[in-house]
């Protein structure tokens, strides 16, 4: 019997822009990328040079805190560039697809029969471990560790989000599977969480512990699944993977080769026709949306949470949305004083409060200068968690390690801030603060 749980603190921001449910099949690239930069607390070695042929699945940097990790190419070519930053930091590796794709021959075992260290060398060759992420920390999962349980969100609630249930509605047999491999992994629970009324064929997935959400974002975050599930005490550690990647591991269980392809949504008020695309993983953005306009703000993923990417870069590996929106570098005078039917507030500063059901188009300007913290409790607002955020930021900036760990630093990552980080008025960047003191947490112990 599933558990629904209701969470009434959060908010919906309603963007113009948002994907028709129509497909389509985006062209080959004409190159594709593997990032480290996707990652957090990777140290990349570089395995290939440019001119080398490579295959899909076929290594191409492993991390050198874990040399077990690798980075696999998603298609097979040519590695065309090996892009690097200051002090020669490693960017990315590109790859030139060939015409015909050739998939690397890997050794897939029967879930049902195989140990549990079997499975995991299996994903490890594959490549597909990189997208099991250990929590606390938001890190690559440790292959040399099990985790208390698994946790996967099949649902999400951020801005213009992608409809699993359309993505997935023909992958059923792969969901399973994938799922079946997970629990495997841990001898506790794995549990899948689903939105209430929107369930599909979720809710009739054996094997896993089912729950249903009910609320506005960010109930589709698995953070916030976790923290009202079960929450994470010092010294647990639990694994959480995206839906669609656990579709990607139950196909390659099913058809015997790894097949990196995933359909992304193509969102935004800059797209002139919002839809679904299918892509192979680390496409080129170009191929998705072709040539685009100046001043335009293309974002790999939602736009509380993605990352920036120039037109002539690659989407991200954890990315199942582009959203391409306008770049705020447009300033009204007296802006303030206006009734502004068309900015979105939620302190009711405008008149727009007026129009709850209206879509807005938002464009990247912050509207004010960053200040000093305001401490009004307008954070736990937002945040359906027992969390005090302007505490646990403060605690982080000053680095203390003590402070970070009782308020809740185990509890969340950068993308659980990110909703406070929108409504915050101090225009503070608290994901990135969250993610220093995280990394200085990793660092300590």
């Amino acid at each position: 019997m599933s558990k629904n749980i209701k969470l009434r603190k959060g908010l919906d921001i309603n963007l113009a822009g948002k994907a028709e449910a129509r497909l389509e099949v985006a062209p080959m690239a004409k190159s594709y990328a593997v990032s480290p930069l996707d990652y957090e607390n990777v140290t990349p070695k570089l395995l290939v040079k440019v001119g080398d042929k490579v295959e899909a699945g076929s290594a191409l940097f492993f991390d050198k805190n874990n040399p077990r990790i690798l980075f696999t190419s998603p298609v097979s070519g040519v590695v065309s560039a090996i892009n690097r930053g200051e002090k020669r930091k490693l960017l990315s590796v590109a790859v030139e697809p060939d015409q015909q794709q050739v998939a690397k021959a890997i050794k897939v075992v029967d879930t049902a029969k195989a140990s549990r260290e079997e499975i995991v060398e299996m994903l490890l060759e594959s490549g597909l471990w990189t997208r099991i992420v250990e929590r606390p920390y938001g890190i690559i999962a440790n292959p040399d560790r099990e985790p208390k349980a698994i946790f996967v969100s099949a649902f999400d609630s951020a801005p213009l989000a992608p409809d699993y249930n359309f993505i997935l509605k023909e992958e059923k047999a792969a969901v399973e599977a994938g799922m079946a491999l997970l629990a495997r992994l841990t001898k506790g629970k794995v549990h899948l969480s689903a939105r209430k009324s929107a369930e599909g064929y979720m809710s009739e997935v054996k094997g896993v512990e089912y729950h249903t959400f009910e609320g506005k974002h960010p109930a589709g975050n698995v953070g916030v699944q976790i923290h009202h599930i079960d929450r994470i005490a010092k010294g647990d550690i639990v694994w959480t993977v995206n839906i669609q990647d656990v579709a990607i591991i139950g196909r390659m269980l099913l058809s015997g080769k790894l097949d990196m392809s995933k359909t992304i949504a193509v969102t935004g008020s800059e797209v002139a026709k919002p839809c679904y695309k299918r892509i192979i993983a680390g496409a080129a953005v170009e191929s998705i949306v072709g040539k685009t306009a100046e001043n335009v703000r293309i974002i790999s993923g939602n736009v509380l949470t993605g990352r920036t990417t120039a037109a002539d870069g690659y989407i991200s590996a954890d990315a199942n949305q582009l959203t391409l929106i306008p770049e705020g570098n447009v300033y009204e005078l007296l802006g303030w004083a206006m009734p502004r039917f068309h900015r979105f507030s939620v302190s009711r500063a405008y008149f727009s409060w007026l129009c709850p059901k209206k879509e807005y188009k938002l464009d990247t300007n912050l509207n004010g200068g960053e200040r000093p913290f305001v401490v009004t409790g307008l954070y736990e607002n937002y945040l359906p968690m027992d969390v005090y955020v302007s505490y646990l930021l403060k605690a982080c900036l000053v680095k203390d390690l003590d402070k970070m760990e009782n308020l809740g630093l185990y509890e969340v990552l950068p993308e659980d801030l990110a909703l406070c980080e929108f409504v915050d008025p101090s225009k503070i960047e608290m994901q990135q603060i969250l993610r220093d003191g995280i990394n200085l947490m990793i660092k300590e112990s």
